[in-house]
């Protein structure tokens, strides 16, 4: 099959351009310069440079693909605005194509809000924080146009590690730099966490489905706190130090909003992911393999 991947030169975009690569698929990587490409092309993606909020710079490659994978996100206030236009581009492309068209938009589980022990699925009530209510009505959009040859899923991923870092190489980079790691609150709280290579697993299985109008939710089942993943990072970077916890509110005073979900406490389910696509994370948790993830942050890091 021939898949477009959007922000194939990110973290999460370029583990799932791989993995589809990995797969047989011809992928076409949308990249925002050229400087980004060659690492792609050494892992057999085509590589287009454009802007996904400009549709013309990409959308000739898109029409020859089967199968349209968003997983750009645009840094900074225009976020929802260009990921707004990259989902009108997107299902434009695919409701005007004359054979079966699958596109699936990333989200995330931030959209169940903080629930403490209780275990959500995809079938529970949302509540996301103020900043993520647009990301909410994004994903209706792309539900509600899977109809006749136009199959959508939406996928929320857990908190994604492994590989260059994710939200956890922050844990890393206080560590090597302070002697500390930094965590957001008490530290009781609970991630619901993905390996990327996990994560791009269940997009490839999403592409070769014959689902539409699902969304499947992206974690695996560790229940670590924040406390222990924080104090394994710094066993892990040799620093000997205390975990810094930071207020609520001192956070949001540093960092904005974002500093509320870097909080939340969450369990979240994938059982729908395994029945229906067979998908089985094969990484225990992020405490469980955190040297061989310091390792693979600090060479990516350069």
């Amino acid at each position: 099959m021939r898949v477009l991947v959007t922000g194939a030169s990110g973290y999460i975009g370029g583990a799932v351009a791989r993995a589809l690569a990995r797969g047989g698929h011809a992928v076409v990587g949308l990249v925002r310069t050229a400087s980004r490409a060659s690492a792609l092309e050494a892992a057999e993606v085509h590589v287009v440079v454009g802007r996904v909020e400009e549709p013309e710079t990409w959308a000739a490659a898109a029409k020859t693909c089967a199968a349209l994978v968003h997983c750009a996100a645009e840094a900074g206030p225009r976020l929802w605005e260009v990921d707004g236009k990259a989902i009108d581009a997107l299902l434009g492309l695919a409701s005007n194509a004359d054979q079966l068209r699958r596109v699936v938009y990333t989200s995330g589980v931030w959209v169940y809000g903080s629930r403490g022990a209780e275990l959500v699925d995809e079938s529970s009530t949302l509540a996301p924080l103020k900043m993520t209510e647009p990301r909410v009505v994004h994903e209706k959009r792309v539900l509600a146009a899977s109809a006749g040859a136009v199959r959508t899923i939406v996928v929320r991923p857990g908190c994604v590690y492994g590989g260059a870092g994710g939200l956890p190489g922050g844990w890393f980079e206080s560590a090597s730099a302070g002697g500390s790691a930094r965590v957001v609150g008490t530290g009781r709280a609970r991630w619901t966490m993905v390996h990327v290579d996990d994560l791009a697993d269940l997009y490839v299985r999403a592409v070769e489905s014959p689902w539409g109008g699902e969304v499947f939710n992206a974690t695996d089942r560790s229940r670590f706190t924040l406390h222990e993943c924080a104090t394994a990072a710094m066993r892990a970077a040799g620093a000997s130090g205390d975990v810094e916890l930071i207020p609520v509110d001192r956070a949001k005073a540093d960092m904005g909003p974002v500093a509320e979900a870097y909080a939340f406490d969450q369990h979240v389910s994938s059982r729908k992911a395994t029945s229906m696509l067979g998908w089985e994370p094969k990484h225990a948790g992020f405490v469980d393999g955190v040297e061989r993830y310091f390792r693979a942050w600090k060479a990516a890091k350069g």
